[in-house]
């Protein structure tokens, strides 16, 4: 795994970018326990930030994530890249299902209001901000197993974010998803008590 990934192949400036995670330990059920994590990472810097809630749910912790990674920044107008492996956040930005929730009055195709528009608000004001891009990570890639289909995977990740990543820059974004996850289930050990 590459060591120090910070300028990705035929990166020309430093970009700030934000890892995250959501988790939901009984996702479905009344009684839940969620977490979100976030890794912010700007050259050599560093910031990792966790959290949790009770009675919640995946795509709320998915959203929480992102959002408290934005609000972490102290300016605006910078060149952000986002990598979430939540297709519902990142798919929104990417395919930009908010410009015809928000010409439609927040509802859907089905003309039903969207799920979490509080939290689609919140984070559309923070992503405004900034320039930003979000790309799509595949979650819990085992990364020391000899049976992941590493190449494979690869293939997946460059059929949703272009070929602008090498196989290196892959190894390393996956890892830091992989971290962004242990944060969010650490955001859930927190709100259970038991941290």
């Amino acid at each position: 795994m590459c060591s120090n990934a910070k300028i990705y192949k035929g990166e020309k400036q430093m970009i700030l970018r934000i890892y995250t995670d959501g988790a939901c330990s009984g996702n479905q059920s009344s009684n839940n326990f969620g977490g979100w994590g976030a890794i912010l990472e700007f050259g050599p810097h560093k910031k990792e930030l966790f959290g949790g809630s009770v009675n919640t749910t995946n795509n709320r912790m998915e959203l929480t994530a992102v959002i408290e990674a934005f609000k972490a920044l102290n300016k605006d107008d910078q060149i952000v890249e986002v990598f979430s492996d939540s297709a519902y956040v990142s798919n929104c930005f990417r395919e930009k299902w908010y410009e015809s929730w928000e010409k439609n009055k927040w509802r859907n195709a089905a003309k039903k209001s969207v799920d979490n528009q509080e939290l689609w608000k919140e984070l559309l004001a923070l992503v405004r901000r900034h320039q930003v891009t979000f790309y799509r990570v595949k979650g819990h890639v085992n990364l020391s197993s000899k049976s992941t289909d590493f190449a494979k995977i690869y293939e997946k990740f460059v059929s949703w974010n272009g070929s602008r990543f090498s196989y290196d820059d892959f190894e390393y974004i996956t890892a830091m998803n992989n971290r962004a996850d242990e944060l969010a289930n650490m955001g859930i050990k927190q709100v259970k008590g038991e941290q």
